[in-house]
């Protein structure tokens, strides 16, 4: 079963029936069997590290044998001969076709497979991968690309913004210095955080216990106006002045060239329910704008993960203070 079969009539037809595979998913040959397409999507060989776009693999069923007229049709209006004349010329094809099977020969059909018969003498195809049926892939080929070494570096990268959430702005990326001091910051803000909750709390501490004095020294006035003075005394009010902390961490959400532009997205943002500011000029001349500031690392860091999530990716997180 090593001949291949090859001759005229059926080359034509085959080219036809090459032709509606593009358009139809079952292309019937009266009286021999029918060609089905199914579509395939796009998949990756992870052995040979190859790429295959979405495409139409073909079948062959030589149970569906009933003329549907497409094929008939197809040839007559491309050949511009009667519809009779071209269901003739699918006959001759196909008795050509069962001679050659019978005689152990094998039918190729260029660009669409090969038919031959097994021991039970039943129609086994094989089909071509040279050809994509799929119109939506056309232009796309397989190829194999080298595998892709990566680094893992992106748990590294979430516990070093846990212990360090700073993003270096852009002026500072092109200098370049900042590496041989980046190791020391990391450990001073570390320890910095500590810090910074002590002296929240030592504030806190301070304030409670000046008003607690205040609070004291009033009630004391009142005893002294109750028991040993009928005059009415004018209490006075106490004011306990905390120092405002300062606005440092800032989710910069653009910059502009134009300061009309930096008004119009704060305006869009503030829209949106975020406190947007302009924080003025970089050393570029650009209008910076921010979608919010804040006093602390973990609420900036809080903010920033969910802009970037639903917002822009785009965003990132200046360290400064507003003057």
């Amino acid at each position: 079963m090593n001949t291949i079969f090859s001759h005229l009539c059926y080359m034509r037809i085959e080219n036809y029936i090459s032709d509606l595979l593009y358009r139809y998913e079952c292309v019937t040959v009266p009286g021999f069997g029918s060609f089905l397409t199914q579509h395939r999507p796009a998949k990756v060989h992870y052995t040979t590290n190859a790429f295959y776009p979405p495409s139409k693999s073909v079948s062959f069923n030589e149970q569906l044998k009933s003329n549907d007229g497409l094929l008939t049709k197809h040839i007559a209006e491309t050949q511009e001969i009667p519809y009779e004349d071209a269901s003739k010329k699918i006959e001759t094809a196909v008795l050509s076709w069962k001679k050659a099977l019978e005689d152990e020969e094998v039918l190729e059909f260029k660009n669409i497979g090969e038919l031959s018969l097994n021991q039970d003498k039943k129609i086994i195809f094989q089909p071509s991968y040279h050809t994509n049926y799929l119109t939506s892939s056309f232009g796309f080929s397989s190829f194999v690309s080298p595998s892709i070494t990566r680094e893992e570096l992106k748990k590294e990268v979430e516990v070093l913004e846990e212990k360090a959430p700073i993003a270096f702005t852009p002026e500072k990326r092109k200098n370049r210095s900042y590496l041989k001091y980046a190791a020391i910051f990391l450990l001073a803000l570390s320890a910095g955080t500590v810090g910074y909750r002590y002296v929240n709390t030592y504030t806190a501490q301070r304030a409670q216990v000046a008003q607690q004095e205040a609070q004291e020294q009033v009630e004391k006035d009142i005893q002294k106006a109750t028991f040993f003075d009928t005059t009415p005394l004018e209490i006075p009010s106490i004011t306990v002045k905390v120092e405002k902390e300062p606005l440092k961490y800032h989710i910069v959400g653009g910059a502009f060239r134009v300061e009309e532009n930096a008004d119009k997205k704060v305006r869009q943002l503030r829209e949106k329910g975020y406190d947007a500011e302009r924080i003025g000029k970089n050393k570029y001349g650009l209008h910076q704008v921010t979608y919010a500031s804040f006093t602390t690392v973990p609420e900036a860091l809080k903010s920033l993960r969910k802009i970037k999530r639903t917002e822009s990716p785009e965003a990132w997180l200046l360290v400064d203070e507003i003057d």
